[in-house]
Protein backbone atom coordinates (compact mmCIF):
# COMPACT_ATOMS: atom_id res chain seq x y z
CA UNK A 1 0.00 0.00 0.00
CA UNK A 2 0.89 3.67 -0.12
CA UNK A 3 3.16 3.81 -3.14
CA UNK A 4 2.38 7.45 -3.86
CA UNK A 5 5.49 8.90 -2.23
CA UNK A 6 6.71 12.31 -3.40
CA UNK A 7 8.91 11.82 -6.49
CA UNK A 8 11.99 13.17 -4.73
CA UNK A 9 11.91 10.42 -2.13
CA UNK A 10 13.45 7.72 -3.74
CA UNK A 11 8.21 -11.78 17.16
CA UNK A 12 9.68 -13.18 18.03
CA UNK A 13 9.45 -16.78 16.80
CA UNK A 14 7.38 -17.87 19.74
CA UNK A 15 4.85 -15.18 18.96
CA UNK A 16 3.75 -16.81 15.72
CA UNK A 17 0.28 -18.16 16.38
CA UNK A 18 -0.97 -18.12 12.81
CA UNK A 19 0.98 -21.04 11.32
CA UNK A 20 -1.55 -23.25 9.55
CA UNK A 21 -1.50 -25.87 6.83
CA UNK A 22 -1.96 -24.17 3.49
CA UNK A 23 -4.77 -26.39 2.29
CA UNK A 24 -6.41 -27.28 5.58
CA UNK A 25 -8.81 -25.12 7.54
CA UNK A 26 -7.17 -24.64 10.91
CA UNK A 27 -9.21 -25.44 13.99
CA UNK A 28 -7.70 -22.60 15.97
CA UNK A 29 -7.76 -18.81 15.70
CA UNK A 30 -4.88 -16.41 15.67
CA UNK A 31 -3.76 -17.54 19.10
CA UNK A 32 -2.93 -21.12 18.24
CA UNK A 33 -5.35 -22.51 20.81
CA UNK A 34 -4.24 -25.67 22.58
CA UNK A 35 -1.33 -25.25 24.92
CA UNK A 36 1.38 -27.86 25.32
CA UNK A 37 0.83 -30.61 27.89
CA UNK A 38 1.26 -29.48 31.45
CA UNK A 39 4.29 -30.47 33.47
CA UNK A 40 3.99 -33.55 35.67
CA UNK A 41 2.33 -32.86 38.98
CA UNK A 42 4.35 -33.24 42.17
CA UNK A 43 3.47 -36.39 44.09
CA UNK A 44 2.70 -36.62 47.80
CA UNK A 45 5.50 -37.36 50.27
CA UNK A 46 4.45 -40.93 51.02
CA UNK A 47 2.20 -42.99 53.32
CA UNK A 48 1.89 -42.86 57.08
CA UNK A 49 3.48 -45.84 58.85
CA UNK A 50 5.87 -47.13 61.48
CA UNK A 51 9.46 -46.91 60.32
CA UNK A 52 11.19 -50.23 60.00
CA UNK A 53 14.74 -50.90 61.02
CA UNK A 54 17.16 -53.52 62.37
CA UNK A 55 16.63 -54.33 66.04
CA UNK A 56 13.02 -53.19 66.07
CA UNK A 57 10.40 -55.80 66.83
CA UNK A 58 6.90 -56.03 68.19
CA UNK A 59 8.19 -57.48 71.45
CA UNK A 60 10.31 -54.55 72.42
CA UNK A 61 9.09 -52.15 75.07
CA UNK A 62 10.40 -49.06 73.30
CA UNK A 63 7.69 -46.66 72.19
CA UNK A 64 7.01 -46.50 68.50
CA UNK A 65 7.84 -43.34 66.56
CA UNK A 66 5.19 -40.69 66.10
CA UNK A 67 3.28 -40.98 62.82
CA UNK A 68 4.78 -39.08 59.92
CA UNK A 69 2.47 -36.45 58.40
CA UNK A 70 2.36 -36.53 54.59
CA UNK A 71 3.25 -33.31 52.81
CA UNK A 72 0.23 -31.72 51.13
CA UNK A 73 0.03 -32.24 47.36
CA UNK A 74 1.87 -29.59 45.47
CA UNK A 75 -0.40 -27.05 43.84
CA UNK A 76 -0.55 -27.56 40.08
CA UNK A 77 1.45 -24.97 38.17
CA UNK A 78 -0.61 -22.01 37.02
CA UNK A 79 -1.05 -22.19 33.27
CA UNK A 80 -0.93 -18.97 31.32
CA UNK A 81 -4.00 -18.36 29.17
CA UNK A 82 -3.53 -18.76 25.45
CA UNK A 83 -3.70 -15.56 23.42
CA UNK A 84 -7.19 -16.50 22.25
CA UNK A 85 -8.39 -17.21 25.79
CA UNK A 86 -6.92 -13.91 26.90
CA UNK A 87 -8.52 -12.10 23.95
CA UNK A 88 -11.96 -13.56 24.60
CA UNK A 89 -11.81 -12.45 28.22
CA UNK A 90 -10.65 -8.96 27.27
CA UNK A 91 -13.24 -8.51 24.51
CA UNK A 92 -16.05 -9.62 26.82
CA UNK A 93 -15.23 -6.60 28.95
CA UNK A 94 -15.22 -4.13 26.05
CA UNK A 95 -18.18 -1.91 25.21
CA UNK A 96 -19.69 -1.78 21.75
CA UNK A 97 -17.73 1.39 20.99
CA UNK A 98 -14.49 -0.17 22.24
CA UNK A 99 -14.94 -3.30 20.15
CA UNK A 100 -15.56 -1.22 17.05
CA UNK A 101 -12.55 0.94 17.80
CA UNK A 102 -10.21 -2.05 17.91
CA UNK A 103 -10.98 -2.56 14.22
CA UNK A 104 -9.71 0.86 13.13
CA UNK A 105 -6.11 1.85 12.37
CA UNK A 106 -5.39 5.45 11.37
CA UNK A 107 -2.47 7.20 9.70
CA UNK A 108 -0.16 9.70 11.41
CA UNK A 109 1.62 11.88 8.86
CA UNK A 110 5.27 12.73 9.41
CA UNK A 111 4.45 16.43 9.18
CA UNK A 112 1.61 16.30 11.72
CA UNK A 113 1.95 17.12 15.40
CA UNK A 114 2.69 14.02 17.42
CA UNK A 115 -0.33 14.77 19.58
CA UNK A 116 -2.71 15.38 16.67
CA UNK A 117 -4.42 11.98 17.00
CA UNK A 118 -4.70 11.90 20.80
CA UNK A 119 -8.40 12.77 21.09
CA UNK A 120 -9.31 10.51 18.19
CA UNK A 121 -7.44 7.52 19.57
CA UNK A 122 -8.89 7.91 23.05
CA UNK A 123 -12.38 9.00 22.04
CA UNK A 124 -12.84 6.26 19.43
CA UNK A 125 -10.79 3.59 21.25
CA UNK A 126 -8.67 2.97 18.16
CA UNK A 127 -6.69 -0.20 17.67
CA UNK A 128 -3.59 1.21 16.04
CA UNK A 129 -1.65 3.82 14.10
CA UNK A 130 0.41 3.65 10.91
CA UNK A 131 3.22 6.14 10.32
CA UNK A 132 2.89 7.74 6.89
CA UNK A 133 4.35 10.48 4.79
CA UNK A 134 8.03 9.58 4.95
CA UNK A 135 9.69 9.77 8.38
CA UNK A 136 13.22 10.69 7.34
CA UNK A 137 14.70 12.15 10.52
CA UNK A 138 15.81 8.87 12.04
CA UNK A 139 15.01 6.48 14.83
CA UNK A 140 14.93 8.94 17.72
CA UNK A 141 12.14 10.96 16.11
CA UNK A 142 10.12 7.83 15.38
CA UNK A 143 10.74 6.50 18.87
CA UNK A 144 9.51 9.72 20.45
CA UNK A 145 6.28 9.42 18.46
CA UNK A 146 5.68 5.75 19.20
CA UNK A 147 6.44 6.23 22.89
CA UNK A 148 3.80 8.96 23.06
CA UNK A 149 1.26 6.92 21.11
CA UNK A 150 1.83 3.89 23.34
CA UNK A 151 0.86 5.96 26.37
CA UNK A 152 -2.58 6.90 25.02
CA UNK A 153 -4.85 3.90 25.68
CA UNK A 154 -6.33 4.53 29.12
CA UNK A 155 -9.18 2.41 30.39
CA UNK A 156 -9.96 1.12 33.87
CA UNK A 157 -8.21 -2.22 34.17
CA UNK A 158 -5.97 -1.45 31.21
CA UNK A 159 -6.74 -1.23 27.51
CA UNK A 160 -5.11 -3.26 24.74
CA UNK A 161 -2.03 -1.44 23.49
CA UNK A 162 -1.78 0.02 20.01
CA UNK A 163 -0.56 -1.71 16.91
CA UNK A 164 2.13 0.65 15.62
CA UNK A 165 2.81 0.00 11.95
CA UNK A 166 5.01 1.18 9.11
CA UNK A 167 5.50 0.33 5.43
CA UNK A 168 9.09 -0.89 5.43
CA UNK A 169 9.31 -2.97 2.25
CA UNK A 170 12.39 -1.46 0.62
CA UNK A 171 13.21 0.64 -2.40
CA UNK A 172 10.79 3.51 -2.87
CA UNK A 173 8.43 2.12 -0.23
CA UNK A 174 10.35 2.65 2.98
CA UNK A 175 8.58 5.08 5.26
CA UNK A 176 11.25 5.16 7.99
CA UNK A 177 14.69 6.45 7.05
CA UNK A 178 17.65 8.26 8.49
CA UNK A 179 19.92 7.42 11.39
CA UNK A 180 19.07 4.01 12.81
CA UNK A 181 17.41 2.66 9.66
CA UNK A 182 19.22 0.71 6.95
CA UNK A 183 18.39 1.68 3.38
CA UNK A 184 16.55 -1.41 2.20
CA UNK A 185 16.97 -2.53 -1.44
CA UNK A 186 13.95 -3.09 -3.66
CA UNK A 187 12.04 -6.33 -3.31
CA UNK A 188 13.17 -7.23 -6.83
CA UNK A 189 16.76 -7.18 -5.61
CA UNK A 190 15.85 -9.00 -2.39
CA UNK A 191 14.33 -11.77 -4.52
CA UNK A 192 17.77 -12.54 -5.98
CA UNK A 193 19.17 -13.39 -2.56
CA UNK A 194 19.07 -16.82 -1.00
CA UNK A 195 16.26 -17.39 1.51
CA UNK A 196 18.86 -17.59 4.29
CA UNK A 197 20.36 -14.22 3.33
CA UNK A 198 16.98 -12.52 3.05
CA UNK A 199 15.91 -13.94 6.39
CA UNK A 200 19.12 -12.71 8.02
CA UNK A 201 18.72 -9.20 6.67
CA UNK A 202 15.01 -9.03 7.45
CA UNK A 203 15.82 -9.95 11.04
CA UNK A 204 18.21 -6.98 11.22
CA UNK A 205 15.59 -4.64 9.71
CA UNK A 206 13.12 -5.90 12.29
CA UNK A 207 15.57 -5.10 15.08
CA UNK A 208 15.66 -1.52 13.81
CA UNK A 209 11.88 -1.30 13.72
CA UNK A 210 11.49 -2.72 17.20
CA UNK A 211 14.08 -0.28 18.57
CA UNK A 212 11.95 2.53 17.14
CA UNK A 213 8.79 1.22 18.78
CA UNK A 214 7.22 -0.31 15.66
CA UNK A 215 5.55 -3.70 16.19
CA UNK A 216 3.98 -4.31 12.75
CA UNK A 217 5.61 -4.09 9.33
CA UNK A 218 3.06 -3.88 6.50
CA UNK A 219 5.19 -6.18 4.36
CA UNK A 220 6.08 -8.40 2.53
CA UNK A 221 4.55 -7.92 -0.91
CA UNK A 222 3.35 -11.29 -2.22
CA UNK A 223 2.15 -9.96 -5.58
CA UNK A 224 3.64 -11.53 -8.69
CA UNK A 225 3.99 -9.30 -11.76
CA UNK A 226 4.16 -11.21 -15.05
CA UNK A 227 7.04 -10.25 -17.33
CA UNK A 228 4.45 -9.51 -20.01
CA UNK A 229 3.19 -6.58 -17.90
CA UNK A 230 6.30 -5.52 -15.96
CA UNK A 231 6.48 -1.77 -15.31
CA UNK A 232 3.04 -1.29 -16.88
CA UNK A 233 1.71 -2.62 -13.60
CA UNK A 234 1.49 0.73 -11.82
CA UNK A 235 1.07 -0.32 -8.17
CA UNK A 236 3.88 -2.94 -8.05
CA UNK A 237 5.90 -3.49 -11.23
CA UNK A 238 6.65 0.18 -11.85
CA UNK A 239 8.39 0.38 -8.46
CA UNK A 240 10.10 -3.07 -8.40
CA UNK A 241 8.03 -4.03 -5.36
CA UNK A 242 7.70 -7.66 -6.49
CA UNK A 243 10.28 -10.26 -5.46
CA UNK A 244 10.08 -11.92 -8.87
CA UNK A 245 7.88 -12.72 -11.85
CA UNK A 246 7.97 -16.38 -10.80
CA UNK A 247 5.43 -17.13 -8.04
CA UNK A 248 7.64 -19.92 -6.70
CA UNK A 249 10.49 -17.47 -6.10
CA UNK A 250 8.05 -14.97 -4.61
CA UNK A 251 6.73 -17.64 -2.24
CA UNK A 252 10.24 -18.49 -0.99
CA UNK A 253 11.11 -14.84 -0.50
CA UNK A 254 7.84 -14.07 1.29
CA UNK A 255 8.46 -16.91 3.75
CA UNK A 256 12.07 -15.86 4.37
CA UNK A 257 11.08 -12.22 4.94
CA UNK A 258 8.36 -13.22 7.42
CA UNK A 259 10.66 -15.53 9.36
CA UNK A 260 13.32 -12.84 9.60
CA UNK A 261 10.83 -10.27 10.85
CA UNK A 262 9.59 -12.72 13.46
CA UNK A 263 13.13 -13.35 14.67
CA UNK A 264 13.28 -9.60 15.29
CA UNK A 265 9.91 -9.74 17.10
CA UNK A 266 7.98 -7.69 14.53
CA UNK A 267 4.65 -8.82 13.07
CA UNK A 268 4.10 -8.96 9.31
CA UNK A 269 1.27 -8.20 6.90
CA UNK A 270 1.44 -10.16 3.65
CA UNK A 271 -0.16 -8.16 0.83
CA UNK A 272 -2.16 -7.44 -1.41
CA UNK A 273 -4.46 -10.46 -1.47
CA UNK A 274 -5.36 -12.04 -3.84
CA UNK A 275 -2.69 -10.22 -5.87
CA UNK A 276 -2.51 -6.93 -7.76
CA UNK A 277 0.32 -7.86 -10.13
CA UNK A 278 -1.93 -8.27 -13.16
CA UNK A 279 -3.79 -4.97 -13.09
CA UNK A 280 -2.51 -1.74 -14.57
CA UNK A 281 -4.18 0.93 -12.44
CA UNK A 282 -2.90 1.93 -9.01
CA UNK A 283 -5.82 1.53 -6.60
CA UNK A 284 -4.48 4.40 -4.48
CA UNK A 285 -4.83 6.75 -7.44
CA UNK A 286 -7.65 5.53 -9.64
CA UNK A 287 -10.73 3.34 -10.01
CA UNK A 288 -9.80 2.62 -13.65
CA UNK A 289 -7.75 -0.33 -14.81
CA UNK A 290 -8.21 -2.26 -11.57
CA UNK A 291 -10.11 -5.31 -12.92
CA UNK A 292 -8.15 -8.57 -12.94
CA UNK A 293 -9.69 -10.94 -15.51
CA UNK A 294 -7.16 -13.74 -15.03
CA UNK A 295 -6.77 -14.70 -11.35
CA UNK A 296 -8.89 -17.66 -10.26
CA UNK A 297 -9.43 -19.58 -7.03
CA UNK A 298 -6.76 -22.10 -8.08
CA UNK A 299 -4.33 -19.66 -9.67
CA UNK A 300 -0.57 -20.33 -9.23
CA UNK A 301 -0.15 -16.64 -8.36
CA UNK A 302 -1.85 -17.45 -5.04
CA UNK A 303 1.16 -19.59 -4.09
CA UNK A 304 3.06 -16.72 -2.40
CA UNK A 305 0.06 -15.93 -0.19
CA UNK A 306 -0.25 -19.59 0.76
CA UNK A 307 3.46 -19.53 1.54
CA UNK A 308 2.96 -16.50 3.75
CA UNK A 309 0.17 -18.26 5.63
CA UNK A 310 2.35 -21.35 6.11
CA UNK A 311 5.22 -19.16 7.36
CA UNK A 312 2.97 -17.69 10.04
CA UNK A 313 2.19 -14.22 8.75
CA UNK A 314 0.37 -12.21 11.41
CA UNK A 315 -1.89 -10.27 9.07
CA UNK A 316 -3.00 -10.50 5.45
CA UNK A 317 -3.82 -7.27 3.63
CA UNK A 318 -6.64 -7.42 1.09
CA UNK A 319 -6.57 -5.02 -1.84
CA UNK A 320 -9.39 -3.17 -3.59
CA UNK A 321 -9.06 -4.53 -7.14
CA UNK A 322 -11.87 -6.54 -8.74
CA UNK A 323 -11.45 -10.22 -9.75
CA UNK A 324 -13.99 -11.11 -12.40
CA UNK A 325 -13.25 -14.86 -12.29
CA UNK A 326 -13.84 -15.00 -8.52
CA UNK A 327 -16.48 -12.39 -7.67
CA UNK A 328 -17.40 -10.23 -10.68
CA UNK A 329 -18.01 -6.57 -9.98
CA UNK A 330 -17.11 -6.72 -6.27
CA UNK A 331 -13.91 -5.23 -4.92
CA UNK A 332 -11.80 -7.79 -3.08
CA UNK A 333 -12.03 -6.22 0.37
CA UNK A 334 -15.86 -6.20 0.15
CA UNK A 335 -16.09 -9.76 -1.20
CA UNK A 336 -17.06 -12.62 1.08
CA UNK A 337 -15.99 -15.02 -1.67
CA UNK A 338 -12.47 -13.63 -1.44
CA UNK A 339 -12.03 -12.75 2.24
CA UNK A 340 -13.90 -15.67 3.79
CA UNK A 341 -14.23 -18.41 1.18
CA UNK A 342 -10.84 -18.08 -0.54
CA UNK A 343 -8.54 -16.70 2.15
CA UNK A 344 -9.98 -18.11 5.34
CA UNK A 345 -11.44 -21.39 4.09
CA UNK A 346 -9.46 -22.46 1.02
CA UNK A 347 -6.07 -21.19 2.21
CA UNK A 348 -6.85 -21.97 5.85
CA UNK A 349 -5.90 -18.56 7.20
CA UNK A 350 -7.50 -17.75 10.55
CA UNK A 351 -5.55 -14.65 11.55
CA UNK A 352 -6.10 -10.92 11.21
CA UNK A 353 -7.22 -9.55 7.84
CA UNK A 354 -6.57 -5.87 7.17
CA UNK A 355 -7.58 -3.56 4.34
CA UNK A 356 -5.33 -1.57 2.11
CA UNK A 357 -6.00 2.13 2.61
CA UNK A 358 -9.72 2.95 2.38
CA UNK A 359 -9.43 6.56 3.46
CA UNK A 360 -7.63 8.38 0.66
CA UNK A 361 -7.65 5.63 -2.01
CA UNK A 362 -9.48 6.64 -5.19
CA UNK A 363 -10.58 3.07 -5.86
CA UNK A 364 -13.11 3.20 -2.99
CA UNK A 365 -14.15 6.83 -3.35
CA UNK A 366 -17.59 5.85 -4.70
CA UNK A 367 -18.37 3.83 -1.56
CA UNK A 368 -19.72 5.88 1.38
CA UNK A 369 -17.11 6.17 4.11
CA UNK A 370 -19.05 4.28 6.75
CA UNK A 371 -19.84 1.43 4.38
CA UNK A 372 -16.14 0.93 3.68
CA UNK A 373 -15.86 -0.34 7.24
CA UNK A 374 -19.13 -2.26 7.55
CA UNK A 375 -18.85 -4.00 4.20
CA UNK A 376 -15.31 -5.15 4.92
CA UNK A 377 -16.20 -6.56 8.34
CA UNK A 378 -19.31 -8.13 6.83
CA UNK A 379 -17.11 -9.93 4.30
CA UNK A 380 -15.06 -11.45 7.12
CA UNK A 381 -12.35 -8.82 7.60
CA UNK A 382 -10.94 -7.37 10.79
CA UNK A 383 -8.92 -4.13 10.63
CA UNK A 384 -9.97 -1.15 8.53
CA UNK A 385 -6.96 1.01 7.69
CA UNK A 386 -7.44 4.65 6.77
CA UNK A 387 -4.80 7.20 5.90
CA UNK A 388 -7.23 10.03 6.64
CA UNK A 389 -8.06 10.68 10.30
CA UNK A 390 -11.18 12.64 9.31
CA UNK A 391 -12.81 9.43 8.04
CA UNK A 392 -12.55 7.64 11.40
CA UNK A 393 -15.67 9.08 13.09
CA UNK A 394 -17.94 8.03 10.20
CA UNK A 395 -16.45 4.54 10.13
CA UNK A 396 -16.76 4.15 13.89
CA UNK A 397 -20.35 5.39 13.91
CA UNK A 398 -21.28 3.02 11.08
CA UNK A 399 -19.81 0.03 12.88
CA UNK A 400 -21.55 0.76 16.18
CA UNK A 401 -24.87 1.61 14.53
CA UNK A 402 -24.85 -1.63 12.56
CA UNK A 403 -24.01 -3.56 15.71
CA UNK A 404 -27.03 -2.04 17.42
CA UNK A 405 -29.34 -3.18 14.62
CA UNK A 406 -27.89 -6.50 13.49
CA UNK A 407 -27.08 -9.37 15.85
CA UNK A 408 -25.17 -11.32 13.21
CA UNK A 409 -23.01 -8.30 12.43
CA UNK A 410 -22.35 -7.83 16.15
CA UNK A 411 -21.04 -11.39 16.25
CA UNK A 412 -18.71 -10.62 13.33
CA UNK A 413 -17.36 -7.52 15.07
CA UNK A 414 -16.80 -9.51 18.26
CA UNK A 415 -14.96 -12.25 16.34
CA UNK A 416 -12.85 -9.65 14.54
CA UNK A 417 -12.01 -7.81 17.76
CA UNK A 418 -11.03 -11.13 19.34
CA UNK A 419 -8.60 -11.88 16.51
CA UNK A 420 -7.09 -8.40 16.81
CA UNK A 421 -6.70 -8.61 20.58
CA UNK A 422 -5.24 -12.12 20.30
CA UNK A 423 -2.57 -10.71 17.99
CA UNK A 424 -1.93 -7.97 20.52
CA UNK A 425 -1.59 -10.60 23.23
CA UNK A 426 1.06 -12.33 21.10
CA UNK A 427 2.89 -9.02 20.84
CA UNK A 428 2.73 -8.37 24.57
CA UNK A 429 0.23 -5.51 24.21
CA UNK A 430 -2.43 -7.01 26.47
CA UNK A 431 -2.32 -7.76 30.18
CA UNK A 432 -3.68 -11.29 30.47
CA UNK A 433 -3.22 -11.72 34.25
Amino acid sequence: MFVTLPPDRARRSTAVALVVAVTTLSASCTSGVGSSPSAARASSAGTVGTPSGAGTSASTSQPTSAPTTAAPPAAPPREEPTPEECAKAVVRGLSTAERAGQLLVVGLDANARRTSLDRLIRGRHLGGVILLGGWTSGRDDVRAATRHLSSLPDRPGGAPGLLLAADQEGGRVQQLRGDGFTRIPTALEQGTWSPAELRRRASRWADELRAAGINVNLAPVADTVPTSIGPANDPIGQWDRQFSSDPRVVARSVAAFIKGMHEGEVATATKHFPGIGRIRGNTDLTAEGIVDRTTSRTDPFLRPFAGGVAAGTDLVMVGSAIYSRIDPGVQALFSRRIVTDLLRKRLGYQGVVITDDVGAAKSVAATPVGQRATRFVGAGGDIVLTARPDTVPAMHRALTARMGADRDFTAKVTAAATRVVALKAELGLVDCD
